[in-house]
């Protein structure tokens, strides 16, 4: 491979810039409407037909963050190009949550359509610009699954009910079952397993990304509560069901944060198969965002219900996206130091076992159980740290 010209070069990211750019927090604002928009579809349609179809807006809406972080970890956020780029996708990914609540009615081709154009329209750009380059095959092969993605993409947005969701869930798998394969593409093969040296890439600057991104995502049940609890009444009741939403969204931070959240870069630099490490963070992270995402969804029903009967399906999100987030905060785990996190997995465990018995109290009980558990893992995950303070990464080799 030939070395990279001077312009181009000048727009590949440096090593010492391992911090993210303004660019890249204002870019994840936009995320902070799509979550609460997709979890006000979900709550409008709380039913199996409603979480899959918000599970395949998700899917999507996830893909788009992914890859801008990906993109501006390669590409340095202060050149013009890329910030017009990154301001581009962001647009587009603001087309997409204002669509997201009527994809699957009236505004489908609106939804597709923009995020078909922000995903091939970058790549197509780091092909460009990546001309003679390793990383313009890695570029290559992400828009070789990619553009087969947007196929049913955009035929389903032609469509109508269940054709229009088959053919969105399997466009949304295209791209994760291509994270798995490597993207292996004819020709070319896998994305390889190591580095590139002519091409940066900042793990420091990846991890904090990820952080930032479980933060913003954690600004939708915050964003929930208070709208929620200030259209109503100020009675005891709901002022104690905001309370406890409070209390659970502290909880979820500080369980992600404690060590490996905290240490992910480190064991970004340590693992000797990089592809596998980004594999399961991708995994982890699409996991605990849906988490969250129903998390606000029955923050809003426990606030505006707090006493009374109990739906099953309001037991689905006020348990089940708990449940959800300890999985996947338990892969990030395993990603980070080559184990499941016992105190995680048993706290998504029984978050599960008792969800029959949480059907018979009010909606306020049943929140304040998930957050007893969530207390529960907190607490076990200090008691980790004072008999193990120096606890290094260990990733899956």
């Amino acid at each position: 491979m030939s070395p990279p010209t001077p312009g181009r070069a000048s727009m590949l990211r440096r090593p010492e810039q391992g911090r993210a750019a303004f660019l890249e927090l204002f870019f994840d604002l936009v995320f902070v409407l799509t979550f609460f928009r997709l979890s006000e579809e979900l709550l409008e349609d709380l039913s199996w037909s409603g979480a899959f179809q918000t599970l395949v807006l998700l899917l999507a809406v996830l893909h788009v963050w992914f890859y801008t972080a990906r993109f501006t970890n390669l590409f340095d956020p202060r050149h013009p190009l890329i910030q017009l780029l990154v301001l581009s996708t962001m647009f587009g990914t603001l087309l997409m949550a204002a669509a997201a609540p009527e994809a699957f009615d009236r505004k489908g081709l609106v939804f597709a359509g923009a995020y078909v154009t922000v995903r091939v329209g970058v790549l197509a750009v780091g092909v460009l610009v990546l001309s003679g380059q390793e990383g313009q095959r890695n570029a290559v092969r992400l828009l070789f699954w990619v553009g087969m993605a947007s196929v049913p993409w955009i035929a389903g947005a032609f469509l109508h009910d269940w054709a229009r969701g088959a053919l969105w869930a399997t466009a949304a798998a295209v791209e994760y079952v291509g994270i798995a394969l490597g993207f292996l593409t004819p020709r070319l093969g896998r994305a390889g397993t190591r580095r590139r040296a002519d091409i940066v890439v900042v793990e420091e600057h990846v991890a904090e990304r990820y952080q930032q991104f479980v933060i913003i995502a954690l600004g939708a049940p915050i964003l929930v509560t208070g709208l929620t609890f200030g259209n109503g009444k100020f009675g005891v009741d709901r002022s104690a069901a905001t309370l406890v939403a409070f209390i659970t969204t502290a909880l979820l931070w500080r369980i992600y944060i404690h060590r490996a959240g905290a240490l992910l870069a480190d064991a970004m630099e340590a693992t000797r198969n990089p592809r596998r490490v980004a594999v399961l963070t991708i995994h982890s992270h699409v996991i605990m965002v849906a988490g969250i995402v129903a998390i606000a969804v029955g923050d809003e029903l426990v606030i505006t219900h707090p006493l009374g009967d109990t739906d099953p399906a309001w037991i689905a999100v006020i348990l089940g996206g708990p449940a959800l987030f300890l999985a996947g905060r338990a892969t990030l785990e395993y990603a980070v130091f080559g184990r499941m996190s016992k105190p995680r997995v048993i706290g998504a465990l029984t978050l599960v076992a008792i969800t029959p018995a949480m059907r018979s109290v009010p909606p306020l009980a049943a929140a304040t159980t998930a957050a007893l558990i969530l207390a529960g893992v907190a607490v076990a995950d200090a008691a980790r740290t004072r008999r193990l303070p120096a606890e290094r990464p260990s990733p899956p080799a």
